[in-house]
């Protein structure tokens, strides 16, 4: 289905990238039906039409009624503008997929024509390796055969969880930004061993092993995390002392306080679009 589909990502920034190299390395979209686009950095286009063979081309010459799924990926400040620029040229069975943080499909709808089909979307940046967790919610006039395709293209990037939409915030808090959450905690790991004399690739690899293998534990083994830590956490040894360090420098807090302030964020991009778009209505 997907080999015959013409995709367009309005903005060109990390997370575009990402899933471009992703669905390229899954062959199932021809390079010369992906197009790119964004309003000014030209060489930020042509950068991306070399490495992965695409179309890259300013925002303006972007025919949209030639375009099958169009990906929403600019900055969310941005996303108004977006959504006006291409309303006037959109077509019934046209899909639009946001990846934006605090979009809503409800603010979407209310800046296309109605009845535009519409899927929210929020994947990582892991995308470009194929290992993306990505969610997605259908808008209100989303059809399932258009649920399907997108499911199948969000596939290329790596596993896909259908959720309610209502849950997308605490999902971008955990997901959408969690591999931040994981290279931070790895800086520190790095900068700790490094100072007992640890040459820093091979740290590097160890601690990037290390958490590769704990994940694919809680994938495999089929146990929750509280019982994989059980399990190697032996009373008074080396893996009890450091759990005991991390609860008494308040390890578990942060990350809760990181998955909430990161939600919490993608709560308040929505809010302030919707008082933005009200302010204008009432302005009217």
């Amino acid at each position: 289905m997907l080999l015959e589909k013409t995709i367009a990502f309005i903005g060109a920034g990390s997370m575009a990238e990402a899933m471009i190299s992703g669905i390229i390395a899954a062959g199932k979209v021809p390079a010369n039906q992906i197009f790119v686009t964004n309003r000014t950095n030209r060489e930020r286009l042509q950068q991306l039409e070399v490495e992965y063979k695409i179309n890259g081309l300013p925002s303006q010459d972007l025919k949209i009624e030639n375009i099958d799924i169009i990906v929403l990926a600019m900055k969310p400040k941005d996303a108004e503008g977006a959504l006006q620029s291409i309303k006037d040229s959109l077509q019934p069975n046209q899909l639009v997929l946001s990846v934006l943080a605090g979009i809503t499909t409800a603010y979407m709808e209310r800046q296309l024509p109605a009845g535009q089909q519409v899927i929210r979307v929020m994947p990582n940046t892991s995308s470009m390796i194929g290992e993306s967790a990505t969610a997605m919610s259908a808008g209100s006039y989303t059809t399932n055969e258009n649920m399907l395709l997108a499911k199948e293209l969000l596939e290329t990037i790596g596993a896909v969880y259908e959720i309610p939409e209502d849950q997308m915030d605490v999902f971008t808090g955990v997901a959408g930004s969690g591999p931040a959450y994981i290279y931070y905690l790895m800086e520190h790991m790095e900068a700790t061993v490094k100072k007992y004399g640890l040459q820093e690739k091979l740290s590097r690899d160890i601690i990037a092993q290390t958490i590769v293998g704990a994940a694919k534990m809680i994938q495999q083994q089929g146990e929750t995390p509280t019982t994989l830590r059980e399990n190697v956490t032996s009373p008074n040894g080396t893996t009890a002392a450091g759990l005991a360090a991390l609860e008494k420098n308040g390890g578990g807090k942060a990350i809760t306080q990181a998955i909430k302030h990161a939600a919490t964020r993608s709560q308040e991009i929505s809010s302030q679009l919707e008082s933005k778009t009200t302010q204008k209505v009432q302005a009217v």
